[in-house]
C-alpha cells in the first residue's frame, strides 16, 4: 500500500479525536506494556530467588491479556477510520508518525507471541493466572532462550518506540498546540453554557 493511500494521511479537516473505545485501549494498553516491562526487568534480577516463579507467572499471564487487546484494538482499527492529520502538520512529521505507530503494532504483537513460545519451551511452561495452559512442544532448552533472546531484543526496541511515542506526544502537547495530543486524550464532559464549576466562583 502506498503512503499516499492510507486514511491517516488525508490531512482534511474536521474532527480529530478518536473514539472512546480507541482511547481506552490506547491508555490500558500503555499502562500494561509498561508494567509488564517493569515486572519483566525486576523478575530477571531474582530469577534464582525463592518464589521469584510467582513474578514469572505474572509477566506471562499479562503479556496474554496484552495480545488479546491489541488484537481487539487491532480489529477496531480495522473497521474504524483512523481520526485525520491537522492540515497544518509537516508531511515528514505524518510520515513518521504512520512509520512508528505501525512499528509499535508490531512489536505488540511480536512480544507477547515471542515471550509464549519461549515459555513454552521451558519445563514450567504457561500458567494464565494459575491455569495451567496444555502443552504442544516438549520442554527445549536452547529453543527457549532463543525465542527468549529475540524477545529481550523486542523489549529494548519498543522501549525506545515508546520514547519516541512520548516525546512527539508531549510536543505537540505543549509545543504545537495543535491538539493532536488530545484526540488520544479522554474527552471532558462539556458544561453548559452559564454554568458555574463546583466550589463557587473563580
Amino acid at each position: 500500500m502506498r503512503i499516499d493511500d492510507d486514511p491517516q494521511l488525508m490531512v482534511e479537516p474536521g474532527e480529530w479525536r478518536y473514539a472512546p473505545v480507541a482511547v481506552a485501549l490506547h491508555w490500558l494498553l500503555a499502562l500494561l506494556i509498561v508494567s509488564t516491562a517493569a515486572l519483566g526487568w525486576y523478575m530477571t534480577s531474582i530469577e534464582d530467588d525463592p518464589g521469584a516463579e510467582r513474578w514469572f507467572d505474572l509477566h506471562k499471564s499479562v503479556g496474554i491479556v496484552i495480545f488479546v487487546l491489541v488484537l481487539a484494538r487491532a480489529l477496531w482499527r480495522l473497521t474504524h477510520r483512523p481520526a485525520a492529520l491537522p492540515a497544518s502538520m509537516p508531511r515528514w512529521e505524518v510520515v513518521a508518525s504512520l512509520v512508528v505507530q505501525r512499528l509499535l503494532y508490531a512489536g505488540m504483537v511480536l512480544l507477547p507471541i515471542t515471550g509464549l513460545l519461549g515459555s513454552l519451551y521451558t519445563k514450567s511452561g504457561v500458567a494464565f493466572f494459575g491455569l495451567q495452559l496444555p502443552r504442544w512442544a516438549a520442554p527445549a532448552h536452547d529453543t527457549a532462550e532463543a525465542f527468549f533472546e529475540v524477545h529481550e531484543t523486542l523489549v529494548w526496541a519498543m522501549a525506545a518506540l515508546v520514547a519516541l511515542h512520548v516525546a512527539a506526544g508531549l510536543k505537540h502537547a505543549l509545543v504545537d498546540r495543535d491538539g493532536v495530543f488530545q484526540r488520544m486524550w479522554f474527552q471532558q464532559r462539556k458544561r453548559p453554557a452559564g454554568s458555574r464549576p463546583r466550589g463557587g466562583t473563580v
